[in-house]
């Protein structure tokens, strides 16, 4: 059903007459309004899905900031949309306490991150910045905000977020310093506070606003220090937002990625795949168990750009991979779906370190592309399992697999990536046609006429 046009009938009285099994509506005048629940409900989120697309479409950067702002409370859900929003080219910006309100807010074409998605900054601190931030204008150093607001508006656990979320970064870009100079800070601020109240007020105090810089100078000041590592800040933002959000160790290899694994595993619990499907993600948690047996086995928490899931290490593959198991550990994953319980999980088969992992680029032309015995030449040249059937293509890397529905063997490991002349997008082929060897499966294309490379996936 699609609406067709829309007429107001105006104001209509109807009246539920109660009854226990299915029924009609009476109107005021005695009329049946035949089934108009189903209708008026069809009628009316058919209306909602038209906004909401109109609105992705023409504002998809106003769009995204309401739709992160309305869930800012559920983590997998923010980072969900924060990876749709990098799949649109709409960057989300780290919280800026200068600029940040408490949701998330379009700029430009781009999207600023709100202050009420950071953990242990509730409503009362949020306000508190805003609206010193309005009345006194943007703060000028660590010292100004602590003098602007005091402990009981936001204390040391609201502060500490802000720091290691980035939020003070346009402030002092050295969080590590920000952090040892954070408690004499506070007790600076506090005591000029006092002093204030006392009517002991600094020289510089009596000198008017004009005169600020010079007072938060005084502001006592740790020895310097070495900022953190790229790994410990992205690691301090794990902990307070339940992502990574100024930088993620898979970015560098996101668009790889997207040939090498096509399933994202915010899609894995909607996904109908049965077969062996593979991820590029992050090791989150580690959880050793022993089955009644005595053998070692593992459940692990991984994660992509996207989200993450459970994932079941067995016996038999741990015994395989359990050398790869370390947390922020970056690795390809191989496995299957497993839906027990409403709950799913990815069963892993296999684990590969991802600076290790390596991909054969075939270069074809569209005449190639289309000849049927050509492609027969290269399954011939890649010499496949005959048995997995015919030669089958996999559709580009949008997120689709479109692979043939025989599993490969489990031996090989490797896809093989064509890229076609003319075409913007490579082709990865169906996964019936990993090989074992990326140096002996490119010799063999090459001796079959065809123009082959192997290349990595981190660079």
């Amino acid at each position: 059903m699609k609406i067709v046009s829309r007429k107001s009938l105006g104001g209509q009285c109807v009246f539920d007459i109660g009854l226990a099994r299915d029924h009609n509506f009476l109107l005021d005048n005695g009329c049946v309004a035949s089934n108009c629940f189903n209708k008026s409900h069809s009628v009316a989120y058919g209306y909602v899905t038209y906004q909401t697309a109109y609105l992705k479409a023409n504002y998809p950067v106003e769009y995204m900031a309401a739709l992160l702002s309305s869930v800012s409370g559920d983590q997998d859900k923010v980072q969900r949309y924060i990876a749709n929003c990098r799949s649109m080219g709409i960057p989300v910006l780290p919280p800026d306490v200068n600029s940040s309100g408490e949701d998330f807010t379009p700029r430009g074409q781009q999207i600023l991150f709100g202050l009420a998605a950071i953990k242990n900054l509730g409503a009362g601190p949020i306000a508190a910045i805003l609206q010193a931030r309005q009345e006194g204008g943007a703060f000028a150093s660590l010292a100004d905000l602590c003098s602007r607001l005091d402990s009981r508006s936001l204390n040391k656990k609201a502060l500490e977020a802000l720091i290691q979320t980035g939020a003070l970064d346009l402030l002092e870009p050295n969080r590590h310093q920000l952090m040892n100079d954070l408690d004499m800070t506070m007790e600076w601020a506090s005591r000029r506070a006092k002093e204030q109240a006392s009517g002991q007020g600094n020289l510089f105090d009596f000198f008017g606003e004009s005169s600020n810089t010079k007072t938060f100078d005084t502001a006592p000041k740790s020895s310097p220090v070495q900022d953190y590592s790229s790994q410990e800040k992205l690691r301090l933002e794990k902990e307070l937002l339940g992502f990574y959000i100024s930088d993620h160790p898979l970015n560098g290899v996101s668009r790889s990625a997207k040939l090498m694994a096509p399933i994202n595993i915010c899609d894995i619990p909607d996904s109908s795949e049965t077969k062996m499907v593979t991820a590029i993600a992050l090791i989150l948690d580690i959880k050793e168990v022993v089955t009644k047996k005595g053998d070692r086995m593992a459940i692990l928490q991984i994660e992509d750009l996207t989200g993450s899931t459970e994932a079941v290490v067995f016996p038999k593959t741990f015994d395989k991979v359990k050398h790869l198991l370390e947390k922020d550990k970056r690795l390809m994953v191989w496995g299957k779906i497993d839906r027990r319980d409403e709950q799913t999980q990815l069963i892993v088969d296999n684990m590969q370190p991802i600076e290790s992992v390596r991909m054969v680029r075939v270069e074809l032309t569209r005449e190639q592309a289309r000849d049927r015995q050509v492609l027969e030449q290269l399954k011939q040249a890649l010499n496949p399992n005959p048995n997995n059937g015919n030669f089958s293509q996999g559709n580009s890397h949008n997120g689709n697999s479109g692979y043939n529905k025989n599993e490969p063997d489990r031996s090989a490991k490797i896809p093989v990536i064509a890229a076609i002349e003319y075409m913007p997008k490579l082709v990865r082929l169906g996964n019936q046609f990993w090989v074992e060897d990326e140096e002996t499966a490119v010799k063999s294309l090459q001796n079959a006429g065809f123009k082959a490379t192997y290349d990595s996936l981190v660079t």
